[in-house]
């Protein structure tokens, strides 16, 4: 079904993950709740550029994504769309997303997600991913920008509040995408990218992740310390960061596939309610 492979390309649970940051930013961003307007827009134009990305990032690795089941089915990795459909097509909604940003929001924010997810497309695709087993490391500013995005939405301007959000998922994302890499190891043999568990192994990988949440925990206690966030938050913060920490030494000690994916769910999870409770801290 031609729709469904158009839609599939804009990877859109990754991409609703990066909105529902973005939207994050945009109500922390000011005491008061954004206007709809502005909310829509932002969060219609962010998800259109991201898309967009997502799409030339399935085009540039439609080679390594035919040879691995993860990624298989996409209509790049299938040819199912060519190279000239997908170019098309993520030029046209990147356009339309960089427009609204731009007239309906701010210049500020249309630039900032263009260079975040030229970022990704581009610099973490092409260059990064192919070369260094810290890709997801170095790449992972990209990923790690959509709170910045949302607050220059609102303020036309990145606060420092902003930043730590950024820094927050930036910490996230090595131990968030290491977990994935190694129940996903022999996917990434096949394609040949230097992932982490493929250039040095399973034990390797999992003692970064606990470092990895280790420097996360605390990371994510800096909004606390800033007085950006009040107990409430704390709390929540605190409780996850157990979680994640318990999770990591778990998976170190008693490695499976399994548990590793167990372990990239509860990432997702542990993001989510973090972010949500900063959110609850706010407005409370």
């Amino acid at each position: 079904m031609r729709f469904k492979d158009y839609w599939q390309l804009t990877k859109p649970r990754v991409t609703q993950l990066a909105v529902f940051c973005a939207v994050i930013g945009m109500l922390l961003a000011d005491e008061k709740i954004p206007s709809i307007r502005t909310i829509i827009s932002a969060s219609l134009g962010i998800w259109l550029l991201a898309g967009s990305a997502f799409a030339f990032n399935c085009l540039f690795e439609a080679a390594s994504d035919a040879k691995m089941s993860r990624t298989s089915w996409r209509a790049s990795a299938k040819q199912t769309l060519g190279a000239k459909q997908i170019s098309l097509f993520a030029l046209f909604i990147g356009s339309i997303g960089a427009y609204i940003l731009y007239f309906y929001v701010n210049p500020l924010t249309m630039w900032l997600t263009l260079a975040t997810f030229f970022g990704y497309a581009v610099v973490y695709t092409l260059i990064l991913k192919p070369i260094t087993p810290q890709n997801i490391v170095i790449g992972g500013l990209s990923g790690a920008m959509p709170p910045a995005l949302g607050w220059a939405a609102v303020d036309n301007r990145i606060g420092p509040e902003a930043w730590l959000m950024v820094l927050i998922i930036f910490c996230w994302t090595p131990p968030h995408f290491w977990a994935l890499s190694l129940y996903k190891t022999d996917d990434y043999i096949k394609s040949k990218l230097p992932m982490l568990p493929v250039t040095h192994g399973r034990k390797f990988t999992c003692l970064h992740i606990i470092l990895y949440t280790y420097i996360l925990a605390a990371a994510s206690i800096l909004p606390y310390i800033y007085r950006m966030s009040g107990l409430i938050y704390l709390v929540f913060a605190l409780l996850l960061n157990f979680m994640f920490i318990y999770k990591a030494h778990v998976l170190y000690k008693n490695y499976s596939d399994a548990l590793a994916k167990k372990m990239f769910k509860f990432s997702i999870l542990y993001l989510s309610l973090l972010f949500l409770s900063l959110l609850l801290d706010h407005y409370s």
